[in-house]
């Protein structure tokens, strides 16, 4: 009884932790990517930044809400197809605004005085990533 229920604690902090990371993660992406300000100077659209913000937010919290509770939407092979393609051109162009962002590395190492480790630093990040790809993968998946 006892072990089941500081199972649980565990697991919600855990899950809690975790949300936290992940989020943060994310928040800084799109903060250092300056995905909102870009798309509202880009579309002249300034005064309208509060819709960005709030369709950001209603978009990940009900693809949390489609996640945990399934939900699915039969709609074809055609159009899943140009979904998964504007998916794919999301990510990519995703992927290319990252590859921007790498040179904040080398200036966060030079401030921190970590140029010695920078190295080590990103075959710490690709390494969790690996290490966290494989675990999705082969365990958590099955």
């Amino acid at each position: 009884m006892m072990t089941s229920m500081l199972q649980g604690i565990f697991t919600c902090v855990l899950g809690v932790a975790g949300g936290i990371a992940v989020g943060g993660g994310v928040i800084a992406l799109i903060i250092v990517l300056d995905i909102i300000p870009r798309l509202s100077q880009l579309t002249s659209t300034y005064h309208r930044v509060h819709w960005y913000e709030g369709a950001l937010i209603s978009g990940s919290f009900i693809g949390t809400l489609a996640d945990f509770w399934h939900w699915s939407v039969p709609l074809g092979p055609v159009v899943s197809t140009i979904i998964g393609l504007m998916c794919g051109i999301f990510i990519g162009m995703l992927a290319a605004a990252l590859t921007e962002v790498l040179n904040v590395l080398p200036i966060l190492a030079k401030r921190l005085r970590l140029t010695g480790y920078l190295f080590g630093l990103l075959m710490a990040m690709v390494a969790g990533k690996v290490a966290g790809s494989l675990f999705d993968w082969l365990i958590y998946n099955q």
